[in-house]
Parts: structure tokens; C-alpha cells; sequence
């Protein structure tokens, strides 16, 4: 298996399976110098933990990181920087019933076909259990960002099954069990969680996420376009099974006096292009919308096949979300953190002397819109400083 490093300047490499000892990355290419304690990594992997509430798996670990390298007296120091996650509550014996037949709609089977043996106790190296340590390097990303830029990356669950939830204010998201940003639905999908679970069935989600404050000129063409960056980084996540920037699919109905952002001196007068033109950042909100497919272990029969080719019928068993969206908004905001540390020491590498006289206009004017194009409050951030020599 070969696939498991992601990023170039900035990279995170990443091990372990589900019901391993542990899970662990490497995060390889952070500058020095960056204050960082198991404090701040931790605050984010709580986010997403297991066992938050009884709408996801209740599995119950703690998720409690290790820094066991790249990290002195505080700060980082250049070279790799190794984070540990040790697995505390595995029920392997749950998976026994499904080891030699292959769940619908899940990796057993192409994991199977490519490799000729899988761990199939909880998915093994296929499970969004790996997603924790990207939440876990993602914390590095998101402090060297926000403290050298002042950017800021946030998301929330826009929808859950059929039930879309409307953006009211960012306060509401990290202070209920979903991640949406309007409390008040809050009751509905409980009701509507509490029901799926009773049917043995699961529920795709949308999450939404932005990016505040990203300066002009971040990506790659042309194969490292940050929007294709953005895609690539969203895919790779478990689950996922579409990807928008900004206007999306929408963008299909609108007409070019619509799409196209116009520009006046005092700055960008929409955002339909999601912050990204040509591959390049423009100076505006990136924004992202994802979606989740239903998980795929439901105690429900399904139709499959056995090692044998012989048809049979799968149940799956043991501890699972019926909506793996709940807790996949702190994955989405550090899939697009990992993206944009990586994109922001590409462009410093080549970039860093380029002195455009055009001025820079500001990423809006009198436009506060989110993803869905629903307003928002935006919040206060730092002003985007000149780029430094020696960041």
C-alpha cells in the first residue's frame, strides 16, 4: 500500500488500522519555531472523538494524542513530527460473523481483490478511525496558519438525510452534537436520529466549510490547481462522495452575467468562483461543500457474497455511526488546513519575491455569504500582513 502520504512541502504520513494498537502520522515540512502543545492538538481531536453522544458509534476512547517527536520546549523545530493515538476500546469479536464476507457498499471486497488479505475487524486500514490523526495534523495547520496569516477555517453540517439545516451564526456550531449552525433544528434531528437507529438503517450528511482570510495567489497550475488540491483532499476523506467549490453544481443553472464574479477597486462584488480562479486564490472566502454517503455497516440484511463467490445475506453487528457526517466536520476543516499549509510553503518557495504593483482588492464588498449563499456574520480577522523573507 503505497498511498499514504499526502501533501509535498507540508506532508502528513499516516498508519495504523482500526482495531490496532494504535494509530500514528508523521508530519514532515513545519517550519520551526511554531508554538504547539498536546493541548492544542487534543482540543481538536475532541471534536471528533467516538462515544460524543448517542447519535454516533459508541465506542468510547479518549483519543488521547502522544508528541513523541519534532516538538522542544514547546516549539517545533523543522524535523518530523510524530503524533501516537493509542486504540483503547476494540471489540474485534464483533466483526467475527463478517470475516470471510464482504459488506455492501464498504472496502471489504476491493480491499480483498487488491491485496489478497484484509484486516476485517472494523475495517481495518479502511475505517474513518484513520481520519483522527489528519484531525490531529490539521491542529498543526490550522495554529501556523492562523498565527502567520490569520486565517480562518471553520465548517458545519448543512444538511443530515433529507433535512437541511440553514446557516444563523458560527457561535451555534461547537455547542450541539451535530455541528450544525442553527441550535433550533437541534430537537428535530434528534427525533429523526433516534428513529434511523431503531430501523437499523444510516443517513448521508453535507458539510460545509470556509476558509477566512487566505491571501491572493495560493496554487499550483496547472495539475496542482488549489481547487483540484481542495477536491483531491476532500475525496481522500471516508465516505465522501461529491465535492463543490463554491457555486458548485449550481453553477450549471446560472448564466455568465450570474457566475462571474465582477470586480470593482474596492473589491470582489460575489463569490460564486468559492475564492479560487485559474487555480490561484483571489483573497475570498474558499468555500467547500461536501458530501457523505450512508454508512455502509447497518444491522440490516443485505445481499452479497461470500470468499467463495457464494451468495449470502450480511448483517453487520458491533458499534457504528448511522451518520458518519455528524462528526466529519473537524475532518473536513483539516483535510482543507493540510491543503492550504501545504499550498501557502509551495508559494512561498517560488513566489516569495514576486512584487505586483495591481493593487489587492478585498475579498468582498457588502456581500456576507456562505457556501449556500445564505448570510452569515463574518468574523473578525487579522489583516493578511506582506509576505516575510525568512516565514
Amino acid at each position: 500500500m503505497s498511498g499514504n502520504t499526502f501533501g509535498k512541502l507540508f506532508s502528513v504520513t499516516s498508519f495504523g488500522e482500526s482495531h490496532g494498537p494504535a494509530i500514528g502520522c508523521v508530519v514532515d515540512g513545519c517550519p520551526p519555531g511554531l508554538a504547539i502543545t498536546v493541548a492544542d492538538i487534543q482540543s481538536e481531536l475532541d471534536r471528533r472523538k467516538p462515544g460524543t453522544s448517542r447519535h454516533v458509534t459508541q465506542r468510547r476512547e479518549s483519543d488521547t494524542v502522544e508528541i513523541l517527536s519534532g516538538v522542544f520546549e514547546g516549539q517545533t523545530t523543522g524535523t518530523p513530527i510524530a503524533l501516537l493515538i493509542r486504540n483503547e476500546d476494540q471489540r474485534s469479536k464483533d466483526y467475527s460473523k463478517i470475516m470471510d464476507t464482504f459488506r455492501p457498499g464498504h472496502a471489504d471486497y476491493t480491499y480483498w481483490q487488491k491485496y489478497g488479505i484484509r484486516d476485517y475487524r472494523g475495517g481495518g486500514r479502511a475505517s474513518a478511525r484513520e481520519t483522527a490523526v489528519r484531525v490531529a495534523a490539521g491542529a498543526i495547520a490550522k495554529k501556523w496558519l492562523h498565527e502567520r496569516f490569520g486565517i480562518v477555517i471553520r465548517g458545519y453540517m448543512a444538511q443530515l438525510g433529507p433535512i437541511e439545516i440553514p446557516f444563523k451564526q458560527w457561535e451555534d456550531v461547537n455547542h450541539n452534537p451535530f455541528f450544525i449552525a442553527d441550535s433550533s433544528y437541534v430537537d428535530q434531528l434528534e427525533t429523526f436520529m433516534d428513529q434511523l437507529r431503531k430501523s437499523g438503517d444510516s443517513v448521508g450528511a453535507k458539510i460545509s466549510a470556509i476558509a477566512q482570510g487566505v491571501p491572493v495567489g495560493w496554487g499550483e497550475p496547472v495539475y496542482d490547481r488549489l481547487d483540484a488540491e481542495i477536491a483531491y483532499a476532500m475525496m481522500n476523506i471516508n465516505a465522501v462522495k461529491g465535492v463543490e467549490i463554491g457555486a458548485g453544481f449550481a453553477s450549471v443553472m446560472q448564466k455568465g452575467t450570474e457566475h462571474s464574479d465582477e470586480m470593482t477597486p474596492d473589491g470582489f462584488l460575489s463569490n460564486n468562483a468559492g475564492g479560487i480562479l485559474g487555480g490561484i486564490s483571489t483573497g475570498q472566502d474558499i468555500t467547500v461543500n461536501v458530501a457523505i454517503k450512508p454508512t455502509s455497516s447497518i444491522r440490516l440484511g443485505r445481499r452479497s457474497i461470500d470468499k467463495n463467490g457464494t451468495p449470502v445475506i450480511v448483517e453487520t453487528h458491533g458499534r457504528h455511526d448511522p451518520c458518519v457526517g455528524i462528526r466529519a466536520t473537524p475532518i473536513v476543516e483539516s483535510m482543507l488546513a493540510l491543503v492550504l499549509m501545504d499550498h501557502a510553503l509551495r508559494h512561498r518557495a517560488q513566489n516569495a519575491d514576486v512584487n505586483c504593483k495591481t493593487p489587492k482588492i478585498a475579498g468582498s464588498v457588502g456581500i456576507t455569504r456562505n457556501i449556500t449563499a445564505q448570510k452569515i456574520a463574518k468574523a473578525p480577522l487579522k489583516e493578511d500582513p506582506e509576505p516575510e523573507e525568512d516565514v
